[in-house]
């Protein structure tokens, strides 16, 4: 059976994809997030960089003061999530070419 996405969740995503620019990425993470959750989800893209880089798990947890079980956390995303993640890792790789 097909899994149905709450028309909310679908708008949302819209709004995500309508930004063209990083300029216009960041006037509305920062409208739309507080700056303590913004830099929640900087460290957590930083962290998920680090572990594609093979930076080791303890190595990561003392350069940004972050919970193993926060670095593991990480990990399980890139092993077993989506793909979201490797898909624009790689996709920026491809850019910065």
């Amino acid at each position: 059976m097909p899994r149905t996405i709450d028309p909310d969740l679908k708008s949302l995503y819209r709004l995500f994809a309508a930004a063209q620019s990083p300029r216009e990425a960041e006037m509305l993470l920062q409208d739309m997030l507080t700056p303590q959750e913004l830099g929640s989800l900087a460290e957590r893209w930083q962290l998920i960089r680090m572990l594609d880089e093979g930076v080791a798990q303890r190595e990561i947890a003392d350069q940004l003061g972050v919970s193993i079980s926060k670095i593991t956390r990480g990990s399980r995303m890139l092993q077993f999530g989506s793909g979201g993640f490797l898909y624009f890792l790689k996709k920026l790789r491809k850019q910065k070419r």
